[in-house]
């Protein structure tokens, strides 16, 4: 194992915890795909999550902006489910503290828990698990922004685009391994549909 795992170490311990999948999905956005990934079953297991998280935040020390503010530093996750990745970048990093936001439903705006401000200025990486559309990330971007603080990086262990992810510019992305999965935007143009590839819903 490298000191910053491959994207062909990534892959495997993915496809070894059935994290990775290959078939035919449905997104709950109408997107049809050939794969369907979620990391947190990855993360199940110390030894990945350790691995995972440690690999990211060796990315993210490498640059000597990051690695100069690092005492000050701030973790943030726009949902709990990226809490595994935040902790283990936050503790591998040394960084100061870690928190998220979080909503009851889909409709609700991303917020903090109460009490929990930000310093004006406050130097912030967000971290995740996954980057594919990017709409949580830019959400939580953006309430971060408004209460003073300042995004300095994104860090995420798979990135995985759609044809609609948002573009963050000029703003660092950082992630273990990328993924080139296959869309369609509805069964008229899937060519699994086409194919009569048995297709599975998925939750997100």
């Amino acid at each position: 194992m490298h000191i910053i795992p491959t994207q062909e170490e990534v892959v495997a311990v993915l496809r070894e915890t059935g994290a990775l999948r290959e078939g035919h999905f449905e997104y709950p956005s109408g997107l049809h795909s050939n794969e369907y990934l979620q990391v947190p079953l990855a993360m199940r297991y110390y030894q990945h999550q350790r691995m995972l998280s440690v690999g990211l935040s060796r990315l993210l020390r490498a640059n000597p902006e990051i690695r100069a503010i690092v005492p000050e530093l701030s973790i943030v996750v726009p949902m709990t489910s990226g809490l595994p990745v935040a902790y283990g970048v936050t503790e591998a990093l040394r960084a100061k503290q870690v928190y998220w936001a979080e909503r009851e439903h889909d409709k609700e705006a991303l917020h903090f828990r109460q009490y929990l401000e930000q310093q004006p200025g406050e130097q912030v990486v967000i971290v995740d698990d996954i980057l594919r559309t990017g709409k949580k990330l830019d959400e939580l971007k953006r309430l971060l922004e408004s209460r003073g603080a300042k995004v300095v990086g994104l860090a995420v262990i798979i990135y995985q685009p759609t044809p609609g992810t948002h573009d963050f510019g000029n703003l660092p992305l950082y992630y273990l391994a990328k993924l080139d999965a296959r869309y369609y935007a509805d069964a008229a143009h899937c060519e699994l549909c086409k194919r009569g590839v048995p297709l599975e819903n998925v939750w997100i």
